[in-house]
């Protein structure tokens, strides 16, 4: 096996590769599902066709990509601002002290069967469906990877399983709990009328009101997802990465937040 003498794979080596696994899961997650994601996938197609030049010898078109890359840099930054925000955000966000929030960070590592969360989205729709009826607005953020403890601490903190008669009589028009962003961790409500920084982008329609603009900010900050029931239509809006996400119907919706929450 002399051919093999070349390689000199020491455990740092190991260690190396894990760490560029898991940091590029981690861009992944955070431009899965938007226009990023090409982006992605096209940059990492020209980095290891960099890699494979300069391992074969090719100096001339080695140092042309290399160039391209390094040059590169400054616009893909500009970008990816969004996804890099929520990057370090996720990062600064790790709670390392609490076991429970930091094996959730690398639940990439465990069984297929145990990914999924146990939220109850059935439930969740159905509570959405009849205050869509009664056009009471509402609004609700599903907590990722990225903590929420930033904006839980804006409300009133509790613990309860979502249903659907729990979410109805939290956004019930005289409910005192009614105001504001309900949290969501798992299938638990674990905050009320927590106040989300709004966004000033003058790119949203006018006719979208503080629920919406929430939305769009929280999601745009954090991995997390929203959703949103308008008070004045009664149209039950889904928000994911600053973005309105369309559905034809509650059963396609429920599909898409079934991936999402995976």
């Amino acid at each position: 096996m002399d051919f093999l003498n070349f390689i000199d794979f020491k455990i740092t080596d190991f260690i190396d590769i894990i760490l560029v696994a898991i940091l590029l899961y981690y861009i992944y997650k955070l431009v899965r599902g938007s226009v990023a994601i090409n982006i992605f996938i096209g940059i990492v197609i020209v980095w290891g066709f960099w890699k494979l030049t300069e391992l074969l010898g090719m100096q001339m078109i080695s140092s042309l990509v290399g160039q391209f890359m390094q040059v590169g840099l400054i616009a893909l930054i500009i970008v990816f601002q969004q996804e890099i925000r929520k990057f370090l955000l996720m990062i600064g966000s790790t709670n390392f002290s609490n076991k429970r929030n930091f094996i959730k960070h690398f639940k990439f590592l465990r069984p297929e069967e145990g990914l999924i969360s146990n939220l109850n989205i059935s439930g969740l729709l159905n509570a959405c469906e009849r205050m869509s009826e009664s056009r009471t607005g509402a609004l609700l953020v599903i907590e990722r990877a990225n903590s929420l403890e930033f904006v839980k601490t804006s409300g009133d903190q509790m613990n309860i399983e979502v249903t659907q008669p729990i979410i109805e009589s939290i956004f019930y028009k005289n409910s005192p709990l009614h105001d504001g962003a309900a949290i969501i961790v798992d299938n638990y409500i674990v905050a009320t009328r927590v106040v989300l920084p709004v966004g000033n982008d003058r790119k949203i329609p006018l006719k979208y009101g503080l629920r919406h603009r929430a939305a769009i900010s929280i999601t745009e900050k954090t991995d997390a997802i929203a959703l949103v029931v308008s008070e004045e239509t009664g149209k039950i809006s889904y928000v994911k990465n600053g973005e309105f996400i369309n559905y034809k119907d509650m059963a396609n919706l429920k599909e898409i937040i079934k991936e999402d929450v995976v």
